[in-house]
């Protein structure tokens, strides 16, 4: 069996977005979010692209937006990799989202909440280890929440997952491991099978389920995602390397200013030294210090030579 990889964005759409895929999407959201208590109990899969209402606002595109029963908007976007500005997007859609829900005469307790769930391929927080993270407003000092929590940030962050197979317990576990792991396996490992939502998953990310143009565009992206990681190493790279050039040019350069100033007070030194000797039969100690600007400790020692 091989498995298409659920971190693409066709196939993430796929499996947690298309028609087929509510109770997957229920029980994902149930382990990630709420400790897999099934708070969750139905919800509508809705068209993820955010129309503009406003002239020369951007276009959003979402892997998947769903609506809860409870009125709560959650969308959901797997980001394979760290491209510039990923984080305020994050923080747009999310606003977006919430803002669109009113019309122009709507008031504004129409609002519900919106949830935005984010998983990355990238460590996001190295700050701390902490695998499932979670950002809302509160006030600076009292950390009193604002607003029920109107808009939640929530990030998965799949490189701080490192359960092997025979260590997953939780349901979570088994999704973070599907995610990480199915296009590495050539079979639904026994203990996920477990899962009815989890096994539908596999079924969908089977290769043999999908036509000749989805896989197609599963190789594209595949292909898109390796050239942009090659093209982001290439130039970390390029960085790394004229990084140490200018180090090496300012290292040569502060060398020999370095130098050129031990040098002059190397040759000044040696003047000093010069005079005084032609001094010794002449003045005194004291006097050979004031004229030079040795030392008398230096000037005894040229004494005793």
């Amino acid at each position: 069996m091989v498995f298409i990889n659920p971190k693409t964005d066709f196939a993430f759409k796929k499996i947690f977005g298309s028609e087929e895929s509510k109770d997957i999407l229920i029980s994902f959201l149930n382990a990630l979010l709420y400790q897999e208590n099934p708070t969750i109990e139905d919800l509508v899969i809705i068209n993820p692209y955010l129309a503009p209402r406003i002239r020369g606002m951007k276009d959003t595109y979402l892997d998947v937006k769903a609506k809860l029963k409870t009125g709560q908007t959650v969308i959901i976007e797997m980001q394979v990799l760290n491209v510039e500005g990923f984080e305020k997007r994050i923080l747009y859609n999310a606003a977006k989202a919430y803002s669109m829900q009113l019309d122009i005469r709507d008031s504004y307790s129409r609002l519900n909440p919106v949830i935005a769930l984010t998983i990355t391929d990238f460590i996001m927080f190295s700050q701390f280890d902490k695998l499932i993270s979670r950002f809302a407003l509160k006030e600076t000092e009292y950390l009193i929440d604002y607003s029920v929590y109107d808009i939640e940030l929530v990030f998965v962050e799949l490189p701080k997952f490192t359960k092997p197979l025979e260590e997953l317990e939780t349901i979570a576990d088994k999704w973070l491991y599907f995610l990480k792991e199915a296009r590495r396996l050539g079979e639904v490992p026994e203990s996920m099978e477990e899962i009815p939502e989890i096994q539908k998953a596999f079924r969908l990310a089977h290769q043999a389920n999908l036509t000749r143009e989805e896989l197609e565009d599963v190789e594209h992206r595949e292909i898109f995602i390796q050239d942009q990681r090659n093209a982001i190493i290439k130039a970390v790279n390029q960085g790394l390397a004229q990084g140490i050039e200018q180090g090496i040019q300012q290292g040569i350069e502060q060398g020999i200013e370095q130098g050129i100033e031990q040098g002059i007070e190397q040759g000044k030194k040696e003047a000093q030294i010069e005079i005084a000797r032609q001094l010794l039969d002449i003045l005194d100690e004291e006097m050979i210090s004031q004229k030079t600007g040795l030392t008398i400790e230096e000037v005894l020692q040229l004494k005793s030579e």
